[in-house]
Parts: C-alpha cells; structure tokens; sequence
C-alpha cells in the first residue's frame, strides 16, 4: 500500500485517490459544502488556506494545504522535487 503526504504528516492511500483539484471553481465549492453537510470532509489544511481538494473513492473530500502539482509529484513518486517546492 502505498501513502501520500498531504501536508502536516497527513497521509492518504494512493489507491483510494480519484482526483487531486484546485478549490477555486464554483463547481469544487459546492463539492466541498455538500461532503461538509454530508460530514464526509476531513480537512487536513491545519488552518491554513486551502490549494487542493483530494476527492476519494470512499466518498470522502479532504482539503490539503499543498498545492496539487506537489501532491501529484508525491503521488507519482518523485518526492525529492516535491520536499524542494514545499519548503
């Protein structure tokens, strides 16, 4: 099994992940409200603003504070360039 860091230590299944977004479209907004009525959102950003929406085949919407390229890079397995950006 192979996990993904979303920020903050923060870990989420490579194989449950469908779709890593940027939360500003109306569309992605409304997603997030609709998991927060639903009490599917987990939010992982600590606080901080939010750069992406990890949507998950459980149904669950998380909300990360790392930009989606750096959890894509994650994801594909290049961490060293996604701890370089990160920091």
């Amino acid at each position: 099994m192979k996990l993904i860091n979303i920020g903050f230590g923060n870990l989420v299944s490579a194989q449950r992940l469908l779709s890593v977004i940027s939360p500003d479209s109306a569309p992605v907004k409304r997603l997030v409200q609709e998991a927060r009525d639903r009490g599917m959102l987990i939010d992982a950003s600590f606080g901080r603003k939010t750069k992406s929406v990890l949507v998950m085949d459980t149904d669950h919407v998380i909300l990360s504070a790392l930009e989606p390229k750096i959890i894509r890079a994650r994801a594909d397995g290049e961490e060293e360039d996604a701890r370089d950006e990160e920091g």
